[in-house]
C-alpha cells in the first residue's frame, strides 16, 4: 500500500476529520509565503517585514502599513486574484460529504472559504474583513484595494484589516473553537505548514484521535510523531483522495 492508499484509507475511516494548515496550502495559488528562502521575511525593505507586521508600526506608521499591506499582503500589483487550489477544494468537498468538521487555518487570504468551506477558523484572521476603529463599521477587502493612502471610514476613523498583527494576541473564540475542535477529531490531517509559527502549533497538542497524518515538503519539528508523513505538495496529494 502506497502513502496515498494509507491516506485514502485514513479518510475512509473517520467520521471527524479535522484539517490543520499553513502558507503551503496558499503558496499553490501563486501567493508567497513568508518563511521560505524566497519568502516575504528574505526579501529587502526599508523596514523589516516583521516590524512592518506589527501593532505598533500600524500605529505609528499607518501609511507605511498600508503602502506595504496593499502590495505583498492584498497583492494589489499582481496580474491576478489569486484563486483556490486542489486542496481548498478537496477540502470543502470532505466537509460537504460530512467526513471533515473543520478547517484550521493560519492563512489570512479567505481561499478557504472561497472554495466552498464553512467551517473554517482562522488564527490569525482575514483580509476580507476590515473595520473602522472608531465606530466598528465593516468594509471588504476590495474597499482597501481601491483605497489610497490611509483608508478612512466615512466617519473619519480609520480602518484596520482584521487579521492578527505581531503583538497582538489570537482571538479567543477562534482558540476555543480550534481546541474543541482538534480534541474531538479522529483523525488529523497537517499540510502546508512548517509548524514554527507559535502559538498556533502548539495546539496540535490537543489531538487524542485515532491517526494523524502531516503532508509537507519540508521537515518539521513532529515529522516523527505523525502516524503517516507524505513529503509532497498538498494540493497534489489532497486531489488524488477520493471523498
Amino acid at each position: 500500500m502506497n502513502q496515498i492508499q494509507q491516506l485514502q484509507s485514513m479518510i475512509d475511516q473517520s467520521s471527524s476529520i479535522v484539517f490543520f494548515g499553513g502558507a503551503g496550502v496558499s503558496t499553490e495559488s501563486g501567493i508567497p509565503d513568508f518563511r521560505s528562502v524566497d519568502g516575504l521575511y528574505n526579501q529587502q525593505y526599508d523596514y523589516p517585514p516583521e516590524e512592518i507586521l506589527s501593532h505598533r508600526f500600524f500605529l505609528n506608521h499607518t501609511k507605511e502599513f498600508y503602502t506595504f499591506y496593499r502590495k505583498k499582503i492584498l497583492l494589489c500589483d499582481h496580474p491576478f486574484m489569486p484563486q483556490p487550489n486542489a486542496a481548498h477544494y478537496k477540502l470543502a468537498q470532505l466537509e460537504q460529504a460530512g467526513r471533515l468538521r473543520a478547517v484550521i487555518t493560519q492563512n489570512i487570504d479567505g481561499l478557504h472559504q472561497k472554495a466552498g468551506s464553512k467551517h473554517v477558523l482562522e488564527l490569525h484572521g482575514s483580509v476580507e474583513r476590515n473595520y473602522c476603529m472608531d465606530c466598528g463599521r465593516a468594509y471588504s477587502a476590495d474597499y482597501i484595494r481601491r483605497s489610497t493612502g490611509i483608508p478612512r471610514c466615512s466617519c473619519g476613523g480609520i480602518i484596520k484589516p482584521d487579521v492578527v498583527l505581531y503583538e497582538e494576541s489570537l482571538d479567543s473564540d477562534v482558540i476555543s473553537q480550534s481546541i474543541a475542535a482538534l480534541q474531538q477529531a479522529d483523525l488529523l490531517i497537517v499540510g502546508g505548514t512548517s509548524l514554527n509559527v507559535y502559538p498556533a502549533a502548539g495546539f496540535l497538542q490537543y489531538f487524542r484521535g485515532n491517526a494523524s497524518v502531516l503532508i509537507n515538503c519540508g521537515e518539521t519539528q513532529m515529522d516523527g510523531s505523525m502516524d503517516l508523513l507524505i513529503r509532497d505538495k498538498i494540493g497534489s496529494v489532497l486531489n488524488q483522495i477520493r471523498c
